[in-house]
Parts: C-alpha cells; sequence; structure tokens
C-alpha cells in the first residue's frame, strides 16, 4: 500500500475513533504497550474467520463451511439427527444434511445433500430454481424417530408450506424423509412468528415457543388463566411507529407438546420476541427474551434478559408504553438483565465435554453484536438468579442458532436476513475434566422450596379438591415465585369457592394478593367490596414490596371494572394521597401517580410536577449485564444508534410523569400547565431515545392538549414545541436537505465508475448537503463546520485520489490505522470492554467509548484487566453513502476534493 493511501486510511478511519487530541501522546504511548502485549499473546490462527473469534482459555474453534459461499442461502437453525448428521435450514430455503469430520481429525469440506422433502427430484433436476418441499425453519428438533421442522412463512407460490409445527418421517427406511404432519397451523410468521423447539427433559414431549406476532392456535390446556388482558392504568400509547399495535394478550407464549402434536398446553406467555428455550440439570425451563429496541431510554424499555418460565408464567409484554414492569405482582421478573441487543439462539451445555462450569451453563446468543454469553444460575429461593460472561464474541458475527453436538462440542451458525453465513465448531483442549457428573446440586433449602412450588402449580390444571385450602396460606409467603404460583392455583379454581374468602382476608398480604385475583376473575359488581377490603390495609406496616403489590390489586380493580362511584374515589385519594410522593422510590410513585390520575385526584398534578426538579432514574433493581456503552464499538450500525442515545438520554421517571399526566384533568393551574408544556419542548430539543422516541413524547403531548381549554389548545401547541416536529410528529423537524436517491448498496468498482473523471462543474450546496446527510459532519471539520471527534477534512483533497476516498468509506475496515485503532479489554469476570484508549496510568485505563460524547471517559482498573487486543474492526459506519445516488455521490466527493472552497476548479464549467 503506497504512503498516500495509508495516510488517507489514518484519517477517515478515524472518522468515530474519539480523536482527542490533547492525549494523543499519552494514548499513543499507552496503544503501543497495549499492542506489545497484544502481540506476545495472540495466537496466529490462518483463517480470518476465526481470528476474529475471542474464547474462553483453553477452548479451540474451527470455521466448518459457509453455506452463503455456496449458494446456499443463509441459515439459521439447526440440529443433529440419530446418526450424528446434522441438518439445517435456510432462512428462506431448504433444508441441508452434512456428515463433519471428527474434532481432532482434520478439515476438510463436509459431505453435504440438500433434502429434497416433499418434492419430485426427477422433476426439479434441470430446474434453475427448484422449488422448495420443506424448508423456511426457525426451529429443528430430531426425537421420536422424526424430523420436526417449526416453519416460518406465509404459503406462496415460492413454498407452499405455511408456519406451523410440522413431523417429517423416514418411512420407508431410504435415508430420505418422505411423510410430512402438520401437528398444528400457525398465524404468523417473519422475525416475531413461531421460532424453536426443544425436547423435554424426560424425554417425552416437546416445548415450542412463538414470538408475540405468532396468534395463539388454540390449546387443549393452559397452564396461564385464560383471564389475561392489558392491565395498566397509564394512558395508552401504541407504538407512534405501528409496531405490534394490533398484538394483544397473551402475546409470545410457550407450549408443551405430545410427540403426535395431539395434545398442546400453554406453560407461559407475556413474552415479546423469545427464539429460543432450553433446560437446565434441575429440569427447569429457561428463556432469552428480546427487548424493544426503538423504546430504549424510555421507562417501559426492558432489556433482553433471561427468564425461569416456570408453570402459569406471565412475563408482561404489552404493545406501546403499557409494557408491564417487573415490580408488578402479577408478572415474573427476570433472573438476569442481559441488556441490548437481538436473541436468537439459548441452549444447555449439560451435554457438552466442557468443564463442569461451563457443562452446567446456559448459552445465550445475540445476533447484533456478536456475542455468546454463558450464564450461570444459582438457586435463589424457589427460583434462581444469574450471573453471565461472555463466552464467545466476535465482530462481525450474527449469530442465529446452535446445538451441542454428539461429540460434545458446541456447533453454532451465523447468518439471518440474508447476510453471509458461516457454521462454526468450538471444543475443550484444556486440562480440566469433562465427563464430570451435572446431575441437580440443589441445595436442600431451594429444593425445598421448588417442591412447595411444584406442589402449587399442580393445581395450574384447572378445578381439583382442596386446591384453595392448599394454596391459600402460601399468598403471604417470602418467595415471589410461591406467591405467584398458589394465586394462579386459586385462579384455576372455580370462583364462588374463593370470593367471599377473598372479599373478607384480613391478612395484610394474603388480602393483596387474593384481591388481585379476584380482579383478574371477578364480576364487576364487586369492585368496591375488593377496593374497600384493600383500604383497610395499614399501608405504612407494608413493604415497599408489599405496597407495590396493593398498588397493583387496585390498579388491575380500577382498569377491569372502571371508576369507583364518587365517594368511594374522595376515600381512595384520601387513602393514596397521604403516601404520595413515597420517599426515593421510582416504582411507587409511578403507581401512585398513575392510579390518582385515573381516579382524577386533585393533588397529583402539582405533587408530581414538584417532582419533576427532583425525579432522578435509578435503576439498580434493573442493572444490565452488559452496560450499553460497551456496544458502541462492536456493531457500526447498531453502535452509533446507541452512542447518539446514550450522549443525550432522556429521564425515564420524568418521560413517566409527562405521560401520566397527560389525562390529568383536575388540580391544573395555567403556571403548572405552562411548566408541564414546556417541559415538553424542552424534552424534544435535549434529549434522544430509541426510534419512538420523538412518537412517544409527541402522543403524549396531543393527549393532554385535549384537556386544555379550546381556547388555549394553540398557545399550548406552540409553547410544548410543535414547530420543532415534523407533520407526523414522529421525528425531530430538518431543515437539511436530504438525499433525494434512490440510493444503492455501493460497491468501489461501481463508485469509482460512476464519479472518477466526472467531477466538473458540480454542485457545490448539494455536495455540502451530503456531507451532512451522510454523517461526515457529525465527526469531521470542514473549514471551521461540523464535528471535531476526528480529523480536519479541509486539506484533504490536495492529497489524495478519488479511488482512496471512496475505497475508505465504502471498505473502512479493510484498512485500520494501529494509531486509531479501538482495543478490546478482556476482564477477569469474563467480559469484556471495547472502547478507545485515550490516557494509561499506573493503575487505569482511561478509554473512551462514544463518539458522539468523547470527554466522558471511562477508567478499568488494570487490576480487573486480563489481556488487551486492538481491534481490527473500524468503528466507521460502512454504507455511509448508500443514500445517495449517483449525481448525489459525485457531489459529494467533490466537496471532499475542494475541501469545502466553493472556488475550487471542480466547480468551474468544462471549457
Amino acid at each position: 500500500m503506497n504512503k498516500s493511501t495509508s495516510c488517507l486510511k489514518l484519517l477517515l478511519t478515524v472518522s468515530v475513533s474519539l480523536f482527542i487530541g490533547t492525549s494523543c501522546r499519552n494514548a499513543k504511548e499507552a496503544e503501543t504497550k497495549t499492542q506489545t502485549a497484544a502481540a506476545a499473546t495472540a495466537e496466529p490462527v490462518a483463517n480470518p474467520k476465526v481470528d476474529k473469534l475471542k474464547l474462553p482459555t483453553g477452548f479451540k474453534a474451527e470455521h466448518l463451511y459457509s453455506p452463503s459461499e455456496n449458494k446456499q442461502g443463509s441459515w439459521v437453525a439447526m440440529a443433529f439427527d440419530n446418526k450424528g448428521r446434522l441438518i439445517t435450514s435456510d432462512q428462506y430455503g431448504f433444508l441441508y444434511r452434512m456428515e463433519i469430520s471428527p474434532v481432532g481429525k482434520g478439515g476438510g469440506k463436509p459431505k453435504i445433500e440438500r433434502l429434497n422433502v416433499g418434492i419430485d427430484n426427477t422433476v426439479q433436476a434441470d430446474t434453475t430454481k427448484p422449488k422448495v418441499g420443506m424448508g423456511y425453519a426457525q426451529g429443528l428438533l430430531y426425537a421420536f424417530n422424526s424430523l420436526y421442522v417449526m416453519i416460518n412463512h406465509n404459503s406462496n407460490q415460492e413454498f407452499e408450506k405455511g408456519s406451523g409445527l410440522y413431523r417429517l418421517q423416514d418411512t420407508d427406511n431410504d435415508d430420505q424423509y418422505d411423510k410430512i404432519t402438520l401437528l398444528k397451523a400457525m398465524t404468523g410468521e417473519g422475525e416475531h412468528g413461531p421460532h424453536s423447539i426443544k425436547l423435554s427433559p424426560d424425554g417425552k414431549s416437546l416445548y415450542v415457543v412463538a414470538g408475540n406476532f405468532t396468534d395463539n392456535p388454540g390449546m387443549n390446556a393452559y397452564r396461564i388463566p385464560q383471564v389475561w388482558g392489558e392491565d395498566n392504568l397509564i394512558p395508552l400509547i401504541p407504538d407512534p411507529r405501528g409496531h405490534a399495535t394490533d398484538r394483544m394478550a397473551p402475546a409470545g407464549w410457550i407450549a408443551k407438546v405430545d410427540p403426535t402434536g395431539a395434545n398442546w398446553e400453554m406453560i407461559g406467555a407475556g413474552l415479546r420476541n423469545t427464539y429460543d428455550i432450553d433446560f437446565n440439570e434441575d429440569g427447569e425451563l429457561f428463556a432469552y427474551d428480546s427487548d424493544m429496541e426503538w423504546d430504549f431510554g424510555m421507562p417501559w424499555y426492558k432489556p433482553t434478559r433471561i427468564l425461569h418460565v416456570t408453570s402459569g408464567s406471565e412475563f408482561g409484554w404489552r404493545r406501546g408504553n403499557t409494557s408491564w414492569s417487573p415490580t408488578f405482582a402479577d408478572a415474573l421478573p427476570a433472573v438476569l438483565n442481559i441488556g441490548q441487543g437481538s436473541p436468537t439462539n439459548f441452549m444447555s451445555g449439560r451435554n457438552a465435554k466442557f468443564p463442569d462450569k461451563y457443562r452446567r451453563a446456559m448459552y445465550a446468543f445475540d445476533w447484533s453484536f456478536g456475542i455468546i454469553y454463558a450464564v450461570h444460575l444459582q438457586p435463589q429461593g424457589a427460583s434462581y438468579t444469574a450471573t453471565a460472561e461472555e463466552f464467545i464474541s466476535g465482530s462481525p458475527l450474527p449469530l442465529t442458532d446452535g446445538t451441542i453436538g454428539p461429540d460434545g462440542a458446541m456447533y453454532f451458525l451465523t447468518g439471518g436476513r440474508r447476510i453471509d453465513s458461516d457454521l462454526y465448531r468450538v471444543y475443550y483442549t484444556g486440562n480440566e475434566p469433562t465427563n464430570s457428573s451435572i446431575a441437580s446440586t440443589l441445595p436442600a433449602a431451594a429444593k425445598q422450596l421448588q417442591q412447595t412450588r411444584k406442589k402449587l402449580e399442580e393445581y395450574h390444571t384447572g378445578a381439583k379438591a382442596g386446591a384453595v385450602e392448599f394454596a391459600w396460606p402460601y399468598l403471604k409467603d417470602n418467595d415471589r415465585f410461591i406467591r405467584y404460583a398458589a394465586r394462579v392455583a386459586v385462579e384455576h379454581q372455580p370462583i364462588a369457592q374463593w370470593q367471599q374468602k377473598a372479599l373478607t382476608e384480613k391478612d395484610p398480604v394474603i388480602a393483596t394478593q387474593a384481591a388481585l385475583a379476584l380482579a383478574r376473575n371477578g364480576e364487576k359488581s364487586v369492585k368496591s367490596q375488593i377496593l374497600a377490603n384493600l383500604m383497610q390495609v395499614n399501608y405504612s406496616q407494608l413493604s415497599e414490596t408489599q405496597q407495590l403489590d396493593l398498588l397493583r390489586a387496585m390498579e388491575v380493580t380500577l382498569f377491569r371494572m372502571g371508576k369507583p362511584d364518587a365517594a368511594q374515589a374522595a376515600k381512595l385519594d384520601t387513602y393514596l394521597s397521604a403516601h404520595y410522593p413515597a420517599q426515593n422510590n421510582n416504582d411507587l410513585n409511578r403507581m401512585l401517580c398513575k392510579v390518582l390520575v385515573f381516579i382524577d385526584s386533585p393533588t397529583v398534578v402539582p405533587k408530581t410536577l414538584a417532582l419533576y426538579e427532583q425525579a432522578k432514574d435509578d435503576n439498580s433493581s434493573q442493572k444490565n449485564f452488559t452496560e450499553s456503552s460497551d456496544l458502541i464499538l462492536r456493531n457500526p450500525q447498531y453502535g452509533l444508534d446507541i452512542a447518539s442515545m446514550l450522549a443525550k438520554i432522556p429521564p425515564a421517571q420524568q418521560m413517566y410523569y409527562a405521560t401520566a399526566l397527560s389525562e390529568a384533568k383536575k388540580g391544573w393551574t395555567p403556571a403548572l400547565r405552562d411548566k408541564y408544556f414546556a417541559w415538553f419542548a424542552s424534552a424534544f430539543k435535549n434529549y434522544a431515545g430509541g426510534r419512538s422516541f420523538v412518537g412517544f413524547l409527541d402522543r403524549a403531548r396531543k393527549i393532554a392538549l385535549q384537556n386544555v381549554p379550546k381556547d388555549k389548545t394553540e398557545y399550548y401547541n406552540q409553547l410544548s414545541g410543535n414547530a420543532l416536529l415534523t407533520s407526523s410528529g414522529l421525528d425531530m423537524a430538518v431543515t437539511a436537505v436530504q438525499p433525494k436517491g434512490p440510493g444503492k448498496n455501493w460497491k468501489l468498482p461501481e463508485a469509482l465508475a460512476a464519479v472518477e473523471g466526472k467531477l466538473e462543474n458540480r454542485n457545490f450546496e448539494q455536495g455540502k448537503a451530503m456531507f451532512a446527510a451522510s454523517m461526515c459532519s457529525s465527526c469531521h471539520n470542514m473549514r471551521g463546520e461540523g464535528g471535531s471527534v476526528g480529523p480536519d477534512l479541509t486539506q484533504l483533497g490536495t492529497r489524495f485520489s478519488v479511488n482512496d476516498m471512496l475505497e475508505s468509506i465504502i471498505e473502512p475496515s479493510k484498512y485500520v490505522s494501529d494509531q486509531y485503532a479501538s482495543t478490546v479489554f478482556y476482564l477477569k469476570d469474563g467480559s469484556s470492554v471495547l472502547g478507545r484508549l485515550v490516557n494509561e496510568s499506573g493503575d487505569k485505563y482511561s478509554i473512551s467509548q462514544n463518539p458522539f460524547a468523547p470527554d466522558m471517559l471511562r477508567d478499568l482498573p488494570k487490576k480487573d484487566v486480563v489481556n488487551t487486543k486492538v481491534s481490527n474492526v473500524s468503528i466507521m459506519m460502512p454504507g455511509m453513502i448508500n443514500r445517495l445516488n449517483e449525481e448525489e455521490l459525485k457531489d459529494l466527493i467533490a466537496y471532499l476534493m475542494a475541501g469545502g472552497n466553493k472556488e475550487h476548479t471542480v466547480y468551474a464549467s468544462k471549457k
């Protein structure tokens, strides 16, 4: 590579590399040390697809196959059959079966065949685009001498099979599947459609999972009571961009199925989009549920999380802003919050030939950021808590599915969404034993509590004699999972057996749980009695958790049965207002605020607005394993979205108050209304959240505007920032010129052909506009205008060619300068942190992770760092010019060549 090209690479790849001039000398010295250390520990690997993987000590990875390179699609599902062969599925195509060389026997291309199930091979032989007979699977399982296939697809001419669970059998013993049986058709497809299949621990049943765009197909039995509802008093705002606005409870669900598909039993629901599930060595079921990334920064956002799926479990996904808090008594919490990401595979390591720690782990795959988490469960009461570590990571590494093979190795796929797909194998080569027993080792206390929970769960199958008597005392158990199981057991019994018992219960904790059960199952006629009995409880003597449960029982009662009459509303207001605001408890204040607004409390408005200045977000109860800042540099596309949000993250508690007060009708004064509506304008200007942030804020603003005097509507409309928004209210108004397009996925040869030798008489103003529209100005300065994160590009065109510029823009990771590369810090706890090393002292590294807030430094104690490695992936986002058409691309490159000088020759007419 010539010097000019190398220098240009150094300039352009720093565009989002946290270039901080005052720290260059220290950073360079630190980088030199880091690079030396990394070089000393790095093992040379011939295959770059393996070289990019971060593995635990003692593990080795192999790249086995690239289906995309062999025009076999992008694989998203896999399973081993009874002969040790791997069966896979293209997301939009065929099933494949392959024989793989044993571990330690050398490489070699696997022997692979396409499974033409259900079609006539003789007819298909000469066609250029053969018809798919079976495929489009997002779940595969070999069991009961059959291949079970979960198809995720609406029937069409290319593939006539629709979404549902199918059973494939070989009835004539020719080693080909010749019988296809549809066990249950499903309505739903796509990334939130039907997903995975797992075998039960006893080997007698299947468990299947579907995302929240998959309708309940009708079950023979339900362990979750069929009284689900939306149950949230906050003013409803469906996702402003239209996502899942028509999806209602029970949302994503998990079902138990017999091998013939005759009997289906719903185990749990209220999931957003769980792709996969599995059992630990105790036989307990777990799931890895997804977040709604458009909600990031909103008070109802929940991160990706590991869930313990017990009998009758509800996890509270609801549309828009009504998604349930994990504190709600009628939902179950996560055992571990992971953080942002796109969950795909989830599996147990119990059959792996790994050291004991890793055989007992559950493995959670994140597609967006290329991380396999090893989740380590620890018994806690009748459930579990968990810790995690990064087991494998890489960039890019779009993980789709994985399984433990018959040889005890871990196999996993990358791909999805038609992107490049690869098959890997990971196995252990260290000295620790790999054949130890992993039978259940529950401590005696935890075992007893789990047995109590399971006895209660025996009453989740319908009416049974003695159920109410057995379950009732457990409604006040100290363990949340036992309390939950007891309430569900009661709800499965005829209401006549326990309604009066609930209405007259004197124990405050049992009365609360019983009231919640009755609110979910009873007639509206008992509303006043439920509320009256709850108001007999001495609120001040309850713990904060018990207070939340009582408020939740009141909320569900009001949501399902309506507002109380004026007299009881006044009593309820007196009862609750005495405790509002709660001291240092955001969850209690959220519950109190929305209930008081619903019953038209005259004091909730002034009290809530007084909280605005002191409202502070407290996420300690939902701490994530992966900090958002750690993800910024792992994926240029999603990472920069996170970076822009973290630089101006909205105050979630204030957002909640603003939304809750939007329907408040009493207690307003002109001064309070001015304060309330002015807050919206300030929030629009100063904060950034997920893609739906602006829309949610605007919808709350518009609900509030409906409750102001008609002659003041326009005044408050303008005061609250209407002029700052687009007409749809979904985005901030953009005055800058945007590309007209149509854009294209520019590759270097075609971009060079479109631009080189054609840069005369260009449009200066459009070039400047495309500099901004392509995000160049966010990080780079041109003639005194633009960002300061990257170097000044004013002199770029005096030294570098069009080819050099285009190559660095289109292929930013082709060459990453050591001087500006980011560094991976591997920590003792198994995690890793990626950032730009800015300074190094005797005991710590100082790194910058956010290109939009480069002065926000994070200190890493050196004692916590095991190893470091210079990243070979540029954090400059590829595809920055893909919104531009050919003329716009010419104007951008002309602007770069001219260094922003309007008098440059590229703007002169050709003579």
